[in-house]
């Protein structure tokens, strides 16, 4: 089963600010094929402020 634990932010993996994994389940088969972390609102405010910075080198691109 593949598991995919880490967020890419910055240009690195990072952990989740708090470990709250979900169990992906294979429509086809109704099989558990993967376990993910689900992020939370620190997670969303890292990436968003990544993205900010990384933008104006970016856009100029």
């Amino acid at each position: 089963m593949i598991e995919k634990k880490e967020f890419y932010i910055n240009g690195v993996w990072t952990a989740p600010a708090a470990a709250r994994d979900h169990e992906v389940i294979n429509p086809s088969n109704e099989e558990p094929c993967a376990v993910i972390s689900l992020g939370d609102q620190a997670d969303t405010d890292a990436a968003v402020a990544a993205a900010k910075r990384a933008f104006p080198a970016w856009a100029s691109t």
